[in-house]
């Protein structure tokens, strides 16, 4: 069943990118990597994408960019073979503004994930055998950051996007490459 939600909600999300590049909306494309603290963890890295997309209808400056994400940390203790591994795959949309100049430019925004959870523990010594817990959460996120030009067509960005997800919420330092069409 959560295959089938997850495969329907990113057909959902393929096919309206797709209408709105059609329309001449599609901006630019992100790839970013990011440095994850999520509540109760240690930091780690984690993948993503998004599209940016401007409409004639939205103000200038502003831009809709649906997202996907996700991290995966896995922990081992061999003196009593514990295994742990937990995941995280984000779909999602933020609205951005960015600041009008010259260079360097600054942006702020927020946005709504559906955040895919999964948990797995292997104990065998302590009579544990891949148990595992998965859950679907949805939650608000904030974002601000700042893109730095390279080439007429190419940008830099770093950010910080604070997810606001009752008992996961994470912190991402997220940095990486902007294709401006």
């Amino acid at each position: 069943m959560r295959f089938i939600l997850r495969f329907c909600f990113v057909t959902l999300l393929l096919l309206v990118s797709a209408v709105l590049a059609r329309a001449q909306v599609l901006s630019g494309v992100d790839l970013l990597n990011s440095t994850v603290f999520q509540q109760h963890q240690s930091s780690f890295s984690g993948l993503g994408a998004r599209v940016r997309l401007h409409s004639a209808s939205l103000v200038e400056g502003f831009e809709l960019m649906p997202y996907a994400e996700f991290w995966r940390n896995s922990t081992r203790v061999d003196a009593f073979a514990i295994t742990t591994t937990r995941k995280d795959a984000t779909l999602g949309a933020d609205l951005r503004f960015s600041f009008r100049g010259e260079g360097w430019r600054p942006y702020v925004g927020a946005g709504f994930g559906l955040h895919f959870l999964s948990s797995e523990v292997d104990a065998p010594q302590l009579d544990v055998h891949h148990e595992q817990d998965s859950v679907i959460k949805g939650g608000l996120s904030a974002l601000a950051g700042m893109t730095f030009p390279l080439t007429r067509h190419l940008d830099n960005f770093i950010e910080v996007k604070f997810h606001d997800l009752p008992g996961f919420s994470q912190l991402k330092l997220n940095m990486g490459v902007a294709w401006r069409l």
